[in-house]
């Protein structure tokens, strides 16, 4: 291509320029206003149907987008004239019972004693949504990252006071932050609408469980779980994994566990009941969760507070149970088996 030399053809007349704007203004969803010095609209070009219907050469703004939209743009379009200064301004108007937005970007025209002003109107409903939805998508995200924080720090805090070495407290801290990740993966999986039961229990699970001992014995109700609770019963299930694993069923050689889903009701609520039942090698064994260890902590008093649920473990000769209620505004039923 010869880029020195000028380009072969013939120039566009004034009138093929001007269809051409036109033509480009039409498909970009642009509308052009002029107005002179008293704020008279003398011209308009591609206007939706909704304005297009209302305009009529020497019209104002009230005309077009109503007296409340009126009054405020006359407002501002006197300031652009006074001062040169371009302003912008986003009106608000109910069209076929949807409210639509459009914004206008205002520039003063012309010479001193013969000013104007140009407006370049454009609909922006669908940006200001998206706009909307991020910022609130951003809010939440900020509200579960500090609950997520809080919950680290409360973590950390009571695995501490229940240790006595600085290994062993790496050791439960690591692994009570694997649980947590392990149920954030699945919450941000479903984009923050939670995580079903089951998969939540097999992800606490897998790390524990013994590879003899067949699939995981998971039964009743995959309840669909919402994110607080999600993230409360994988802890809960945690402690109860890593108990077994250390000095339950699992540690003895076996792997006699069940946990169980079923529905409920917790006073005039419904509720879903999650019901963990270990067998232990030895019948006659009372395991002891001791008094004052987090596991127990979390069992009985974190969980059931989060979830506004209620909880028992019960240690009994040769089994360890533990029933965790969870009222219906923390899960959804979208299949019964």
């Amino acid at each position: 291509m010869n880029r020195t030399e000028p380009l072969s053809g013939v120039p566009f007349t004034f009138e093929g320029k001007a269809a051409m704007m036109e033509r480009a203004l039409g498909s970009a969803g642009i509308s052009i206003l002029c107005q002179d010095a008293r704020l008279s609209i003398f011209y308009a070009e591609n206007l939706p149907p909704y304005f297009a219907a209302l305009f009529a050469p020497g019209g104002s703004d009230a005309a077009l987008f109503g007296d409340a939209h009126g009054r405020y743009l006359t407002a501002l379009k006197h300031k652009v004239l006074e001062t040169g200064i371009p302003n912008n301004a986003e009106v608000e108007i109910p069209i076929d019972g949807e409210m639509r937005t459009y914004e206008l970007k205002i520039q003063r025209t012309g010479e001193h004693g013969k000013y104007g002003l140009l407006s370049v109107m454009a609909e922006v409903t669908e940006s200001r949504h998206r706009e909307k939805v991020l910022k609130s998508l951003l809010r939440e995200l900020s509200h579960r990252s500090k609950n997520l924080l809080a919950i680290i720090q409360g973590i950390a805090t009571q695995t501490a006071r229940n240790t006595l070495s600085l290994d062993s407290f790496l050791g439960k801290f690591r692994g009570r932050l694997q649980s947590l990740s392990n149920s954030q993966d699945l919450i941000t999986d479903s984009s923050w609408r939670g995580a079903y039961l089951f998969e939540l229990a097999e992800k606490q699970f897998a790390p524990y469980w013994p590879e003899t001992s067949g699939s995981m014995p998971i039964y009743g109700i995959n309840a669909h779980l919402t994110p607080n609770a999600a993230v409360h019963l994988g802890l809960a299930l945690h402690e109860l994994i890593v108990n077994s694993a250390s000095y339950g069923a699992i540690s003895g050689g076996g792997a006699s566990i069940t946990l169980n889903c079923r529905e409920a009701m917790i006073g005039e609520r419904r509720a879903i009941e999650v019901a963990w039942a270990e067998v232990l090698q030895d019948q006659s064994e009372i395991h002891e969760f001791s008094d004052n260890s987090f596991g127990r902590t979390v069992l009985e008093r974190v969980v059931p507070s989060s979830v506004n649920g209620k909880a028992e473990l019960s240690l009994v000769p040769g089994r360890i149970e533990y029933r965790l209620t969870i009222p219906e505004t923390e899960f959804e039923i979208f299949k019964r088996v």
